[in-house]
């Protein structure tokens, strides 16, 4: 692997852009590939082996694109794909999932403390961070709360407005998410939000967001191991599985710009 090599980046749909957002900030001279699983989206309804299989596809694409890092910017696929893909893909890229560096933020800083998770079914249900987070300190208290409405809320940009604070206010206000220190965004698209469940807890608990976390291991892995480009970044390219217009203009508010999205099918 070398420098020059892009990041690959990919998720069920454009979610996992507010992750590549983070990494552009982050890590401005790299070149990122991104690829929107668009046709398959939402992951979090979808097998375990579904999800095994996309990602095994989309790791090809990556790894054909030369990738030095292959990103897993959704929940649902980390939780459900890592250990496979990181069989599949070797020595040839490194993985790098949304959940871990959240847990070792979590266990830094949250020690002895009740944290808060929300998250698609799939991610809840799999229970992977209180495992995750168990196998190393045993005092963190994980109070977990599925909130499947928040993402199709967000996608059809329904958020800092009156119908986003209440569903919001509804789902926090839960009895499982009470007297907590913190909580977890774990979900790719709900970074959007972060501001409006910061306001509903009146910035009383720590709102964690874990395209910010990915950014930064990111970053110190490929500062560590000499592979940080230093040079004018290749331009990016953003591709998705299927493609409309109205798909490609909602990509604003995760980038926060407009990108072109490429059609690029996993299966002819």
């Amino acid at each position: 692997m070398s420098p020059d090599q892009p990041i690959g980046i990919f998720d069920s749909g454009i979610g996992g852009l507010t992750v590549a957002h983070a990494i552009q900030q982050a890590l401005p001279h790299e070149s990122m590939i991104y690829f929107g699983d668009t046709a398959h989206l939402p992951y979090g309804d979808k097998s375990e082996a579904a999800i095994q299989a996309y990602s095994i596809k989309i790791a090809d694409v990556l790894l054909k694109m030369n990738c030095k890092v292959i990103v897993i910017a959704c929940n649902s696929a980390s939780s459900a794909a890592t250990d496979l893909l990181k069989e599949y893909v070797g020595k040839r890229a490194h993985i790098i999932n949304v959940i871990d560096p959240m847990v070792s933020l979590v266990v830094d800083q949250f020690s002895g403390k009740r944290v808060g998770l929300i998250g698609t079914k799939r991610t809840v249900q799999s229970n992977v961070y209180a495992q995750k987070l168990a196998a190393i300190d045993t005092s963190i208290h994980l109070q977990q709360l599925a909130t499947p409405l928040l993402v199709h809320m967000i996608e059809e940009g329904f958020f800092d407005n009156r119908i986003s604070h209440d569903i919001i206010a509804q789902y926090l206000g839960d009895p499982a998410l009470q007297n907590i220190d913190a909580l977890i965004l774990a979900c790719t698209h709900y970074p959007l939000i972060k501001k409006e469940i910061g306001a509903y807890y009146q910035q009383q608990v720590a709102v964690l967001d874990s395209s910010e976390e990915v950014a930064s291991s990111l970053k110190k892995y490929l500062t560590d191991t000499g592979l940080l480009h230093q040079g004018l970044p290749a331009p990016h390219k953003f591709l998705v599985s299927d493609y409309t217009e109205s798909f490609e203009a909602s990509t604003k508010l995760f980038f926060g710009e407009v990108v072109h999205l490429e059609k690029h099918r996993l299966w002819e």
